[in-house]
């Protein structure tokens, strides 16, 4: 193909949902506690938690809302220590600062995972959570993590905002840890343009984070314990904590539910497309000496929507040059630590302080690189991308040796 691919649009919303979508706008009903159950934003917590195999879900406006009210639900004294990885986005430390609470940073491998030295270092009796950021997918070892944190009986919250549909052992990633936040932003595995959902097996969590979500009044009893599940758990949590938390009302409107519902049934073939042309691309693009794509962590299975790999032998000034020659061909690839502003770099997270030089993930960032690869891809387009990015710093290297000839 002669033009480059569009990495821009999502998957189309599955036509199933044009119904529910023109019901909510003739009746006006988007509030999801107007109706007196069974509200689409009711009936998305109950379907997705079944999927993931999870007991609570609360569907809310963003991942960062669920992660901000993961750190209230657990209820955490002001100034507590939070650890999180150095290698996220803006969005997870600023949630940390929201909750009250100070974020840590960890050092990051050029694998884009957690350094676990540096991790068990700042594992202190003083920190009070962690987040675990599957940063791009990109699963740190969970088994190493939850080992620690355990042992020191600290909760792990797991932002799988990238993560949806990847497993660790098996085990669906979301389901490790105490919480897990899930995003429905435009690029992730389920799109409502904004939105996020929160998953625990902990009723007395789970009563607070809805609670503090906006359920005023009575509107918790709106919130069902799974079908099937006889316990009354979740409903006497409800009602210890009723007006004794406030409301930050962050939820999920039901066009946003009905937008995401029938999307659903379409994630473990869009796991499967993802899977299939990250590891079309990746294979592509080993077989150049100065590109390296991270391997999947052994007890890993990946759901990627993007690929991110790693230049080598590469100066500052090179890095710039393929990027602007990528970019010449058609494709766009961002580099971490190279884009001024990016919000992944933590040097631009002045809202939380010096966090000191954290060396390992400043070299990881400058040479990480970053590219759209959307699951609805055909092999010519995944040609075009791999094709562009190995000519491009093929063109950096040559024009090198030819200058120093």
């Amino acid at each position: 193909m002669d033009t480059p691919p569009n990495v821009h649009d999502a998957e189309p919303i599955p036509e199933s949902a044009r119904a529910e979508i023109d019901r909510l706008l003739q009746s006006g009903d988007l509030f999801r506690y107007t109706a007196p159950e069974d509200a689409p934003v009711a009936l998305l917590e109950t379907e997705f938690a079944k999927m993931m195999g999870a007991k609570y879900a609360l569907a809310v406006a963003s991942c960062s809302a669920a992660l901000f009210l993961s750190l209230k639900a657990l209820d955490l004294p002001r100034n507590t220590k939070v650890l999180i990885p150095a290698f996220t986005f803006a969005a997870v430390p600023s949630s940390v600062v929201h909750a009250d609470c100070t974020p840590v940073l960890v050092e990051v491998q050029d694998n884009y995972r957690i350094d676990m030295t540096d991790f068990e270092a700042k594992l202190t009796p003083d920190v009070g959570a962690v987040i675990i950021s599957h940063m791009r997918g990109h699963t740190s070892d969970m088994d190493a993590i939850m080992r620690l944190c355990d042992a020191a009986e600290i909760p792990v919250i797991e932002d799988a905002a990238h993560s949806l549909g990847t497993r660790w052992h098996g085990r669906k990633i979301g389901t490790i840890g105490k919480i897990g936040c899930f995003s429905f932003q435009s690029y992730k595995m389920l799109n409502a343009g904004e939105g996020g959902i929160l998953i625990t097996d902990d009723a007395e969590l789970a009563a607070r984070a809805v609670i503090m979500s906006g359920a005023y009044e009575h509107n918790w009893k709106k919130h069902k314990t799974p079908r099937g599940e006889n316990s009354t758990d979740l409903e006497d949590a409800f009602a210890r904590w009723q007006n004794k938390l406030p409301l930050y009302n962050t939820r999920l409107s039901n066009l946003s539910a009905a937008v995401i519902r029938p999307q659903l049934g379409e994630l473990d073939r869009r796991v499967t497309d993802g899977l299939r042309n990250h590891d079309y691309v990746a294979a592509k693009l080993e077989k150049c000496p100065w590109i390296s794509v991270p391997a999947p962590l052994v007890p890993e299975t990946r759901a990627p929507d993007s690929i991110q790999f790693n230049l080598i032998d590469v100066t500052d000034d090179e890095t710039r040059a393929f990027q602007e020659a990528a970019k010449s061909r058609g494709v766009s690839v961002q580099v971490f630590g190279m884009s001024e502003d990016n919000a992944r770099a933590f040097w631009n997270w002045q809202f939380i302080g010096d966090q000191g030089p954290l060396p390992k993930t400043r070299a990881m960032l400058s040479r990480a690189c970053d590219t759209r690869l959307p699951v609805r891809l055909k092999k010519p387009e995944l040609d075009f991308i791999a094709d562009a990015i190995t000519a491009a710093i093929d063109d950096v290297k040559s024009r090198k040796k030819c200058s120093a000839a």
